[in-house]
């Protein structure tokens, strides 16, 4: 009978076999920019497949050419990462932002509409209104909690319904926790889609890496990581990567090939490497950041904590859409201390085992301010409106012992400033006395 593998299972092994690199148990680190064909007809075939020129055989495999097209490490890795998402293929990038770049210079055109979520990570939306503007890319963004009339309204008044390219996601959102409901986003890319052109849905699911929420099981049609975080893990690595169907996929690796965006094959080899303990860090990290949250929802100096396993069904269709899309609340919890800018920065100073750093997903506890730092650059009336406050702080739980960090937390906090109580005259005069 055969069995059917878990991903944490394959991540040792899938699409690697010793016998092809000395019986090596671990694949190698293919540290060569191009490689030697066996034949002058075997190179032909190999660039015919590369460059599109036909279809590749049913039989026939992936020819080996040079590393800016494929890279055994690239290659195996992109394998384990489809299993994961359970996705057709993979792409990977030598950043997240060049996997998130790539996809929206890929898939839209001069004239195009975006629609995105807010709030978005600081470099997204800084391409996103920056960058994608000057090449005639019409972009709107809606709300947090958005209704599907809402959408289709916002749609319908850009005067470019006819030319929806993608609807970009970020959910949960960075830094705030705010969902997105994937499904009703693919419903809405469905009806404003053109005979002949499909418009696309890709979800940012950075956040919740490849473990806790799988977007293409609720109709995207991309997936997309900053590889750094989670994927990596370590904080020694940047990279990223793109998910899809093989058709979509080929394309983002045909651009790839020509931006030059590709991994190196030896941050591919530790990625690799990561893959191996993904699950065991991830599980451990939701499990120390579901107990940090409670006890900070509970501080006398937290005025909000925004994390998903607070959801309750109080808070109505976020408590839905968590539900239903992810299968764990995550490792990030973000919260605002009771003040401002300099109450968080009086924290922020005080750690001890807590680094003040950003990025986020690794085995390190990593703490920011993301009104000054990741999301400097985003609008400040817009960073207002979406809740990105001087008061918020970011945290992303590792893999420490929880007490440890939890005692960490506390005499940080316990540095904050008590507020300065203005007294009347009145009040001081009866307590003269």
């Amino acid at each position: 009978m055969k069995r059917h593998f878990q991903p944490e299972t394959l991540m040792m092994s899938h699409g690697y076999h010793p016998e092809w690199s000395e019986g090596a148990v671990k694949c190698p680190i293919f540290q060569t920019s191009t490689f030697a064909f066996r034949t002058a007809e075997e190179g032909k075939a190999f660039f015919e497949v590369a460059y599109g020129l036909r279809e590749r055989g049913a039989k026939e495999k992936t020819g080996l050419i040079y590393s800016r097209l494929n890279n055994p490490d690239m290659e195996i890795l992109e394998d384990r990462l489809t299993l994961w998402d359970g996705a057709e293929a993979c792409a990977v990038f030598d950043s997240g932002m060049s996997a998130i770049s790539t996809a929206l210079f890929e898939f839209l055109q001069p004239g195009d509409l975006l629609l995105y979520s807010n709030p978005l990570y600081g470099g997204t939306d800084h391409f996103i209104h920056h960058v994608l503007t000057k090449w005639g890319v019409e972009v709107r963004g809606f709300r947090p909690g958005a209704s599907r009339e809402e959408l289709e309204q916002i749609i319908v008044s850009s005067g470019k319904k006819d030319r929806l390219g993608m609807i970009f996601l970020e959910t949960p959102a960075n830094p705030t926790n705010d969902l997105v409901d994937i499904a009703m986003c693919r419903s809405v890319a469905d009806e404003f889609s053109q005979p002949g052109r499909q418009a696309i849905v890709a979800v940012d699911n950075t956040y919740m890496g490849p473990l806790w929420q799988h977007p293409l099981r609720h109709g995207a049609d991309l997936v997309l990581y900053s590889a750094t975080k989670y994927i990596g893990g370590h904080s020694d690595a940047i990279a990223g990567a793109c998910l899809g169907s093989a058709e979509l996929i080929a394309r983002m690796k045909t651009l790839r090939t020509f931006f030059g965006n590709m991994i190196d094959p030896h941050t591919g080899w530790l990625l690799l490497r990561s893959l191996e303990t993904l699950k065991l860090r991830m599980e451990k990290q939701a499990e120390n950041a579901q107990i940090i949250a409670r006890r900070l929802a509970l501080h006398p100096k937290i005025a909000k904590v925004h994390y998903l396993g607070l959801l309750t069904p109080e808070h109505g269709e976020a408590y839905e859409i968590y539900r239903r899309q992810c299968t764990s609340p995550g490792a990030m919890v973000s919260f605002e201390v009771k003040g401002a800018e300099k109450e968080a920065f009086a924290f922020l100073n005080h750690l001890k085992i807590v680094k003040l750093a950003v990025s986020l997903g690794s085995t390190e506890s990593l703490a920011q301010h993301p009104a000054t730092m990741t999301h400097a650059g985003v609008d400040p009336v817009e960073k207002a409106a979406f809740g990105i406050t001087d008061a918020l702080v970011r945290l992303s739980v590792g893999v420490e012992n929880s007490e440890d960090l939890w005692w960490d937390l506390e005499q940080a906090l316990d540095k904050i400033p008590a507020p300065v109580t203005v007294k009347s005259p009145a009040s001081a005069a009866i307590e003269l006395v």
